[in-house]
């Protein structure tokens, strides 16, 4: 499903605690370790020079690239100094622009990085990447107690994918998304979610409610000769805040969203609620991006 995955690493703890959860990720044969420097910043300018941080920085990727290695996986690394911004980019640009060259199916980054301001509203860097990229996208949410860089006798987390949320508005997109989840193997449960909003009266909710019931229903359907433990909810309110309850509520996983929704420009700015939910939970989210919608007829 996802044989060759993009992550970008900033030597954080939320970057190891990746590291260490890499073989969750399904299909996987093959990782691109990038590691970005911004050297267009004060505290970077130090790079241009060759600072000796630069070699410890090549020893600790050849260290997660043996680490990854001992796993089975296919390793390629990158590193990039970023010392001009107008002919050089971003930091999300390197990231962008690397996913691309490699032709990754999925790119993974932490939440929260290495800067705790940023950490508050979701990185910077996360952020654009989440907006612009052209393939799948996995932000990786840490609580502060999930500890799984500690060696125990036994797992302190679910498998990545062992049990998702899917909300769905019924758009196309959503559709798309829902059929790219059918492909993924090593899904246990999928929690389909669907959020009625939007309506004039009390009659008017029951309808709706009715309508994705049935729809929801026929979904299920689908799932019923693949192993896969289907629930789902219709609820009336906020999607954001929908959302967010019943990823804490049922435990999930992992929440798995669409890109877009029914108003593609909406859901493109910020305050969309994809990107709303990224940066609220507290569970990994795997942002879609179909081929569909790749190149929109």
């Amino acid at each position: 499903m996802f044989k060759k995955v993009l992550l970008s690493l900033d030597f954080s703890v939320s970057s190891q605690k990746i590291l260490n959860r890499i073989r969750e990720i399904p299909g996987i044969k093959e990782v691109v370790l990038l590691h970005v420097v911004d050297a267009t910043r004060p505290l970077g300018l130090e790079w241009k020079n060759g600072h000796p941080q630069l070699k410890n920085t090549e020893l600790l990727i050849a260290e997660k690239k043996e680490y990854l290695e001992n796993l089975g996986l296919k390793v390629d690394t990158q590193m990039d100094v970023i010392v001009n911004a107008i002919t050089q980019g971003t930091v999300a640009h390197a990231i962008l622009e690397t996913a691309e060259t490699k032709n990754v199916s999925l790119i993974i980054l932490g939440a929260r990085g290495i800067n705790p301001i940023q950490a508050l509203l979701l990185g910077s860097v996360s952020s654009s990447v989440l907006r612009y990229a052209k393939t799948n996208v996995l932000i990786m949410h840490f609580k502060p107690t999930d500890d799984s860089t500690q060696a125990s006798s036994g797992p302190v987390h679910q498998d990545l994918f062992s049990k998702v949320l899917v909300p769905t508005d019924f758009s196309r997109s959503a559709g798309n998304a829902s059929d790219f989840i059918k492909k993924i193997p090593g899904i246990r449960e999928i929690i389909f979610l669907h959020v009625v909003n939007r309506v004039a009266s009390h009659q008017d909710i029951e309808v709706y409610q009715k309508e994705a019931q049935a729809r929801l229903e026929d979904m299920k359907q689908e799932y019923i000769n693949m192993g896969v433990e289907i629930k789902y909810h219709v609820l009336e309110g906020d999607p954001t805040e929908t959302i967010l309850s019943i990823a804490e509520e049922e435990d999930v996983s992992l929440i798995a969203m669409s890109a877009y929704g029914t108003d593609w420009l909406r859901e493109m700015i910020l305050g969309s609620t994809t990107f709303t939910v990224v940066r609220r939970t507290q569970k990994p989210v795997l942002v879609i991006r179909t081929e569909q919608e790749k190149n929109p007829s």
